[in-house]
């Protein structure tokens, strides 16, 4: 049987898979993974510095990677990178779009304007950009293809982010199911990672700033820790890959537990 997933049976080799919020974290857990498994990775965050060095030691390691250096709040760094892909290496099969931005401790009313409009448009905007800017490749090409978006487990519930956060990981949940239904006969698949409270660059700033945090943030996961961000990596690749082939507009939980509870 033939299945729709823009992959044959050699799974993720030789394709190209594209990675935002690249530079660190579960992104850059992910891009290593996604190389180790023979796919072609353009790597895509604003900091070039960490783009380059994250390249050179997927090549190092045997893999493939070009660092593409932007910003997915803008449209045109998003249609760049996407036609990186295609230039260098004749396709895009998937996409993680994993890039965000919060924070934590500020009351709704007293959280100030700009930090507002930088979460929604981090979050939302930048995975608006990236599916308007992929999904017309993989449509063009004919062969279907796979996206996951990095949500949250605010995406579900209150966890104690700022409020406009939690808003912005509803909306990514909705854009993912919304482009899952529109696109699903086309053999596109989209689905999101519903992250749970992970050691990433941006929670270890704040476990630093915030006497408490940490004990807060396990506090409704099963299993009473944070994540390292390849263990939230894997499932990302899992979600790109011929494995999951009959998954699409779901949200898949990587949280430890807490949605369980």
């Amino acid at each position: 049987m033939e299945l729709s997933t823009g992959r044959g049976p050699e799974g993720l080799s030789g394709r190209t898979v594209m990675v935002t919020g690249a530079s660190s974290g579960i992104g850059a857990a992910a891009a290593r993974l996604f190389a180790a498994q023979g796919a072609n990775v353009v790597l895509m965050a604003r900091r070039e510095d960490r783009l380059r060095e994250l390249a050179a030691d997927i090549g190092a390691a045997g893999g493939t990677a070009v660092p593409v250096p932007g910003d997915v709040t803008e449209s045109a760094d998003v249609e760049r990178a996407v036609a990186t892909a295609v230039d260098a290496f004749g396709s895009l099969d998937a996409a993680f779009n994993n890039a965000g931005w919060g924070m934590m401790g500020t009351p709704l009313h007293q959280l100030a304007e700009d930090a507002y409009d930088r979460i929604m448009d981090v979050n939302v905007r930048g995975v608006w950009n990236c599916l308007r800017h992929q999904i017309p490749v993989l449509l063009s090409q004919g062969t279907g293809g796979a996206i996951v978006n990095t949500c949250s487990t605010a995406g579900q519930f209150a966890t104690g982010a700022v409020a406009p956060y939690v808003a912005a990981k509803h909306a990514v949940l909705g854009l993912t199911r919304a482009a899952a239904a529109e696109y699903g006969d086309q053999g596109i698949r989209v689905n999101a990672l519903m992250a749970g409270s992970t050691r990433t660059e941006l929670i270890e700033g704040a476990l630093r700033e915030i006497p408490g945090l940490e004990e807060a943030a396990v506090a409704r996961a099963v299993q009473k820790r944070l994540a390292d961000p390849e263990e939230v990596a894997r499932v990302a690749v899992w979600l790109c890959g011929p494995e999951s082939s009959f998954m699409t507009g779901a949200a898949v939980p990587v949280d430890g537990g807490c949605s369980a509870v």
